[in-house]
């Protein structure tokens, strides 16, 4: 396909957007286009040139592609829309009839164009989280947007420079409007937002999920010391009953119940924590800090007074955070939605058998979860 323009047709100075008439032309080029008709179509044109007094002689913008391009922009939005689809680069490329680098760089392209024209809009929720990258001590950190269900920043690392340098891919404006922020009990999160957010100490809530899975994890330490003990004298009541414990009764399927109340009737220490576990839960249905606080300090002196030492454990942990805990009250939030982003980026990581370079992967973050305009405009 080969496109021409009629004489007399001005076109735009790539600097300042201005019409102007053509100068000349450069020597032909081609442009990949949407397939006719299932055949591949590839359009052909000598960009003209233009004589802007104020610029000098420069390339015309054109109508079809951005500069440089290799493709003509409806092309780059129906591949976009392909990767959105698949999920996969591979999985597009084969549809596309591309191949993987020319996929990858229109994937590429997409998150930096989207990057380029995001504005800094409020954020008054955020959260804050680490995710594995790969096996072994080996993570990146995540600022998520909790309104719009974005990730806004990554960095490398999990510890407290990793947090400021997420924060500082805010805007200082962004940091200024955050009201809350919600993380988990990482004493280098907590030190990096009081580091970049102003009055942090008053807008952090540790995420209620993460301080359930720390009270779980006791429980489960409980029945493994229980289940020792019991099996050096024969007794195998526990075999078999961890995930009894760990989730709450009302996820159990009915033949799990009937195992568990045979289970918790025996009056087992398990029992016990698992039971202390449950209380636990209602800490975040009182209305206010004070009512929370209330609640936390009368569970917290029947957990200290038991033999319960995993259990005991956390409750010291909750207390030394606990003005941090109970601020959900006043906040109402959690990373509940970061956990939900969390498993969107592993499974678009297992789809393409994970990524070993780390720029990639964030890219591909980006390109997925980061709420871009992503499109050619």
């Amino acid at each position: 396909m080969y496109a021409e323009h009629p004489e007399g047709t001005s076109f735009c100075c790539p600097e300042c957007g201005k019409a102007c008439s053509v100068y000349d032309h450069t020597k032909s080029r081609q442009w990949r286009h949407l397939d006719t008709m299932q055949f591949r179509t590839i359009l052909h044109a000598k960009p003209p040139r233009v004589n802007y007094p104020e610029h000098g002689i420069r390339q015309a913008t054109l109508p079809w592609a951005e500069k440089n391009r290799r493709f003509t922009i409806f092309f780059e939005r129906f591949a976009i829309d392909v990767l959105i689809a698949t999920q996969t680069v591979q999985g597009a490329q084969g549809i596309l009839k591309t191949s993987w680098d020319e996929t990858w760089h229109i994937f590429k392209r997409a998150v930096a164009r989207g990057q380029a024209h995001k504005s800094a809009k409020p954020m008054p929720r955020i959260g804050i989280d680490e995710k594995a990258f790969r096996k072994g001590q080996n993570y990146i950190t995540l600022i998520y947007d909790l309104d719009r269900s974005t990730v806004e920043a990554i960095s490398d690392g999990n510890d407290t420079e990793s947090g400021n340098a997420c924060f500082s891919q805010l805007a200082q404006e962004q940091r200024d409007s955050v009201e809350a922020i919600a993380m988990d009990m990482s004493a280098a999160f907590v030190r990096s937002a009081k580091q970049n957010i102003p009055m942090a100490e008053h807008k952090i809530v540790h995420d209620r999920f993460h301080i359930m899975k720390l009270a779980s994890e006791a429980v489960d330490k409980v029945r493994r010391g229980e289940h020792r003990q019991l099996k050096s004298h024969g007794d195998d009541r526990l075999t078999g009953t961890r995930y009894l414990w760990l989730p709450g009764q009302e996820k159990l399927t009915d033949g799990q119940r009937e195992r568990f109340d045979r289970g918790y009737k025996q009056e087992l220490e398990t029992g016990k924590a698992w039971a202390y576990k449950e209380m636990l839960r209602d800490l975040w249905h009182h209305e206010d800090v004070g009512s929370a606080t209330l609640f936390f300090q009368d569970w917290y002196r029947r957990v200290i007074h038991t033999k319960l030492t995993p259990l005991k454990k956390v409750a010291r942990t909750i207390k030394e955070r606990l003005a941090n805990v109970v601020s959900y009250c006043d906040h109402g939030i959690t990373n509940a939605l970061a956990e939900g982003i969390n498993s969107k980026i592993m499974s678009i990581k297992r789809r393409v058998g994970g990524y070993r370079n780390r720029e990639n992967f964030k890219t591909a973050i980006f390109f997925y979860c980061g709420g871009l305009e992503l499109y050619p405009r």
